[in-house]
């Protein structure tokens, strides 16, 4: 009998593991930072706003995690390597990384200057590109697998009407990416791996969750297409970025996982 079934909670342990988030203080970088602290593992958190990050250093390392920061954003091949180069200097190794920075600029398509177009696709998918491929360096380089989960989003699968193009290409790039380097590194170890939310609860999205006639128009309208009926929120994340960062999903790769109250299905 497999060991697994005689505790399987084990499968889900990352005590003592190193992670590397970068968008740290962003929505879905607050989420997985305060998860991983929570379930033991050391960080090193990146991210351009520095008030902010250190909020979430601050959290984490309440939570009883080790905890090192570096106020950088993922915006070219050195800052890249630099990152993983100052994880594995602070703690040794790298076995985490979680891509949680990106951006989104909304115009319609005849109105969007092609820069704009450029910059969401450079922050959401070269950056992503570029972390996953020094954190790939790293982890061949010290043995043992490793797991890296990007950030998706229900818009790399569908459309949507309100300016939405550099965004929905950049999350479909993202998913090839996933799926491209999960095939790749199949046979290293290292998983590959997205999560894919639709509307969850932050800073950006706080106007739709508010006591509004025109927050309520828009809430309800877009949860007639939500079967579990309600938008999501931050702690909906954590379970899903836990199974990708952890033991349990080693046989998943390659896949994107839609935190979407079953939006996609539909």
């Amino acid at each position: 009998m497999s060991t697994a079934f005689a505790d399987p909670l084990s499968l889900f342990n990352v005590a003592g593991k190193v992670a590397l988030i970068t968008g740290a203080s962003g929505a879905f970088g607050a989420v997985a930072a305060q998860t991983l602290a929570g379930a033991g593992c050391k960080l090193m958190l990146a991210a351009g706003n520095a008030e902010a990050l250190h909020e979430i250093a601050d959290a984490c390392a309440g939570l009883g995690a080790e905890v090192q920061t570096l106020n950088s954003r993922p915006d070219s091949e050195e800052s890249c390597a630099a990152m993983v180069e100052a994880t594995v200097a602070a703690f040794g190794r790298l076995d985490i990384l979680v891509v949680a920075s990106g951006m989104n600029k909304v115009a319609k398509i005849d109105e969007m200057a092609p820069d704009t177009f450029t910059d969401v696709m450079d922050a959401n998918v070269t950056q992503s590109w570029l972390l996953a491929r020094a954190a790939t360096r790293q982890m061949k380089a010290q043995g043992g697998g490793g797991k890296i989960v990007l950030m998706s989003s229900a818009r790399g699968l569908l459309g949507h009407p309100a300016g939405y193009t550099a965004y929905c290409a950049s999350k479909a790039a993202v998913d090839g990416i996933t799926k491209a380097l999960g095939c790749e590194l199949g046979a290293t170890g290292i998983t590959v791996n997205a999560i894919a939310p639709t509307v969850f609860r932050s800073p950006l999205t706080a106007w739709m969750f508010a006591d509004t006639d025109d927050a309520k128009t828009v809430r309800d309208g877009f949860l007639t297409r939500v079967p579990k009926g309600r938008l999501g929120e931050p702690e909906d994340l954590a379970g899903p970025l836990l199974f990708l960062a952890s033991k349990a999903s080693d046989f998943y790769t390659g896949h994107i996982l839609y935190a979407d109250g079953g939006y996609t299905a539909g």
